[in-house]
């Protein structure tokens, strides 16, 4: 398949300023794409050499450009912009700022882990659950999103009691705490854990559009959402509102398991959602190993962990004590790992941003003059 420059440029939209709330595209900071066969070179200008946010940045553009199909080699060319095309930029952020809202209540500066996998039974929501709980033994602060809507299973892992509120003044979801983490899933709003959710596609889609737009989400550094297995309504909502979400791809060993994984993958890319990587989930005697090994070098991503299949994680899941951080449990040690190399990987945002440091310098140069 040929790269096009438009295709780079409609990748390059996920790449979010954090504090503009903007992509790289629309707020001016792409200046060119050079296509030459499968490799592609992107020039990108920031505010300031110096910007704090020019990691972030600069990995982002590279792991979107380097997971479109067709493409073979990537570089981030990054430059800081002139004095001009400073103003124009906040300029450009200036007008945004009053003529579109944020479209959902999750903070550009969160990152979004989209835990998927090409068909039930791979274990996608205990990954999603313990992941989440690495997360927040960590120190960082962690939403969790079922959006399993039809198969909810994280408030039964997480040991979640309660029902789903909205705040009497601003009329908010409220999350529900549920292991330090933001809680919300369709099973904290019915009656019974047994009962079932018979919803058409376009319900499904609207359910998740209201839990990312009427929930009040706070400041998170990460969001891990619990997607549902396939490739249908949920998934296309979900690359729609957050651009800024990227792919964890569940799979158990197995061949069969693969082949199907991969078809998730192909939606994200087509969707222009960078995949993370993948977690080979079951590994062992029963189900044998290395076909995560085999996905990731056909999806030419890392492979994040292989967790071994243990009757504890089981237990942990039926009794809401997720097995992440136990050190006597083989596979709480792999999730413990997965989400280090995740961290590595989807760092958090810094928050001191590229404008932020000018608005400072401004400051301090007013306050010199004063």
């Amino acid at each position: 398949m040929a790269v096009t420059e438009e295709a780079v440029l409609r990748t390059l939209e996920g790449v979010q300023d954090p504090e503009l709330g903007g992509n790289i595209v629309d707020l001016g900071m792409v200046t060119e794409v050079r296509i030459s066969g499968d490799d592609v070179e992107v020039g990108v200008a920031l505010t300031i050499a110096e910007c704090p946010m020019r990691n972030q940045i600069e990995n982002d553009a590279l792991r979107r450009v380097r997971a479109m199909p067709g493409v073979e080699n990537a570089t981030i060319r990054i430059t800081a912009m002139t004095k001009t095309q400073r103003a124009e930029l906040m300029s450009v952020a200036r007008r945004r700022v009053r003529e579109r809202a944020q479209p959902t209540n999750v903070s550009p500066t969160t990152r979004v882990l989209a835990v998927s996998s090409g068909k039930g039974g791979v274990g996608k929501s205990t990954i999603a659950v313990n992941i989440a709980v690495a997360l927040k033994e960590s120190g960082f602060r962690v939403g969790l999103l079922d959006a399993d809507i039809w198969g909810f299973s994280t408030p039964r892992m997480l040991g979640a009691e309660g029902r789903l509120e909205a705040d009497t003044q601003t009329h908010l979801i409220q999350p529900t705490s549920a292991s330090g983490i933001q809680l919300v899933s369709t099973g904290l709003i019915i009656d019974s854990e047994e009962t079932a959710l018979m919803w058409r596609g376009l319900m499904l889609s609207k359910a998740l559009e209201q839990f990312l737009t009427q929930v009040e989400w706070g400041d998170l550094d990460y969001l891990v959402i619990d997607m549902p297995p396939g490739t249908g309504d949920i998934q296309m909502a979900l690359s729609r509102m957050l651009p800024q979400a990227e792919m964890i791809v569940v799979t158990t060993p197995q061949r069969a398991a693969q082949k199907v994984a991969v078809r998730v993958a192909d939606m994200a890319r087509r969707s222009h959602m960078p995949i993370v990587g993948v977690i080979e989930n079951m590994s062992g005697e029963v189900f044998g190993s290395g076909g995560g090994q085999d996905l990731a070098d056909e999806l030419g991503v890392p492979l994040i962990a292989s967790v071994p299949l243990e009757a504890d994680v089981v237990a942990g899941g039926d009794t809401g004590r997720p097995v992440a951080g136990d050190p006597e449990s083989r596979a709480g040690r792999a999730l413990t790992a997965a989400t280090a190399k995740l961290v590595e990987l989807v760092p958090p945002a810094d928050l001191e941003t590229c404008t932020g440091r000018i608005a400072k310098l401004l400051a301090e140069l007013d306050e010199g003059a004063a």
